[in-house]
């Protein structure tokens, strides 16, 4: 069982990268208990789940190493005092529009999200009974796809943390995530071996010492 790559330790959080496929805590089933948190606490048995990405997505998580800390962090995350940066590679040619950027040249996607009971675990948009969601967005690349179409490389940012809103968000655009097994066209979906989704980045205060902590990870796509 392959050890977590650890981006920063101390006696009271680690943040660490989760691989692409892997579940941050267990599953149901003999054949989905191999997970992130299982293979840190082979290395620190005191490390606690504290926020979780999709099984598809790669990059930064934040684990804490007490209850306390534990608390202090998923608060953090509630206040939205934990900034998030994501990297993921898009289907077409998206534009932005300098009308509607804010004043660092974010464009912002404001719709709100429900489950899909009748198809779980997916999600739709639903502006009637959806909770409110909201993402930034800003163009890093245009670029050719795996088979030659036009893709784009986005920088996300979730004002909120619904399920799967960035892909929900992305794909309500027209624009699909590559590797979407869930959101895009079943071409798409299989134009690469994983999602190209990561969280590229993250940045909040140390909960006991109040510095700030920034630390970054470069995707593998």
């Amino acid at each position: 069982m392959n050890q977590p790559v650890c981006h920063y330790e101390d006696e009271s959080l680690l943040v660490l990268e989760k691989p692409a496929g892997l579940l941050c805590v267990p599953g149901r089933g003999p054949d989905k208990q191999d997970c992130l948190s299982l293979r840190a606490q082979q290395r620190w048995p005191d490390a606690l789940i504290v926020h979780r990405l999709d099984q598809a997505t790669s990059g930064l998580l934040i684990m804490a190493r007490s209850l306390a800390v534990q608390r202090q962090l998923s608060q953090a995350f509630a206040d939205r005092l934990v900034h998030k940066r994501y990297i993921a590679v898009v289907a077409g040619r998206l534009q932005e529009s300098p009308e509607s950027a804010d004043d660092q040249g974010w464009q912002r996607i404001d719709l709100p999200i429900a489950a899909d009971w009748e198809r779980r675990p997916l999600r739709v948009i639903d502006h009637e009974n959806g909770k409110s969601s909201q993402t930034l967005w800003r163009v890093l690349a245009h670029q050719s796809g795996p088979a030659g179409q036009a893709c784009t490389r986005v920088l996300l940012s979730p004002l909120t943390g619904r399920t799967h809103q960035l892909r929900l968000h992305m794909a309500a655009l027209g624009h699909a995530m590559l590797g979407d097994a869930l959101y895009a066209s079943e071409a798409l979906a299989r134009s690469t071996p994983r999602l190209l989704l990561h969280a590229a980045a993250l940045e909040f205060a140390h909960p006991v010492s109040g510095r700030p902590l920034k630390l970054e990870s470069a995707p593998d796509f």
